[in-house]
């Protein structure tokens, strides 16, 4: 009885691992990726997701015919492509964001930034949950975040014992 209570203890620390530690992968523009007049803007987009240190994003786009530049937040501002931080111009480029704050990307084709095709992303810093000690003023109730299968199960903690206890059964 000994060894199925250590499998279980091993499988709930390499869950409990997995879960915390899991960056994501997000596609601008979704299934139309890096086009000129998406269905979404691109900001709009971003300001729907929660990016934070380590997600990946990627671009996907005719090679040859555009490209796509991280730029300095001047730059992205005015569409400037003579100094950008970062080209990627292979079709399918993938960028990991190292740290939190903002990353400004452009297209680095003709007006097409002029146009419209631009985005920010702003990464989260990994303690932005954490709240401050000099609020003066009670702040409002946060917003549910969770879904609600996951506020059932007790979010990916609570999946993680879920799944102890019936390997435990076993």
């Amino acid at each position: 009885m000994e060894y199925p209570l250590y499998i279980s203890f091993l499988f709930l620390i390499f869950l409990e691992f997995f879960c915390s530690s899991q960056a994501y992968t997000f596609h601008a523009g979704g299934k139309n990726g890096w086009i000129l007049k998406p269905f979404e803007s691109y900001n709009h987009w971003a300001e729907r997701n929660r990016f934070q240190v380590n997600d990946t994003i990627v671009f996907k786009y005719k090679k040859g015919h555009d490209s796509v530049l991280i730029v300095h937040k001047d730059d992205y501002i005015k569409c400037k492509k003579n100094k950008p931080i970062h080209a990627f111009k292979n079709g399918h480029s993938k960028f990991k964001f190292p740290k939190s704050g903002p990353f400004y990307f452009i297209s680095g084709h003709a007006d097409n930034c002029k146009n419209g095709q631009k985005l920010i992303v702003v990464v989260l810093s990994p303690n932005h949950n954490k709240t401050s000690v000099e609020t003066s003023s009670p702040s409002p109730a946060p917003a549910p975040t969770k879904s609600a299968a996951a506020s059932i199960m007790g979010g990916s903690s609570g999946l993680v014992w879920f799944f102890s206890l019936i390997m435990a059964a076993i």
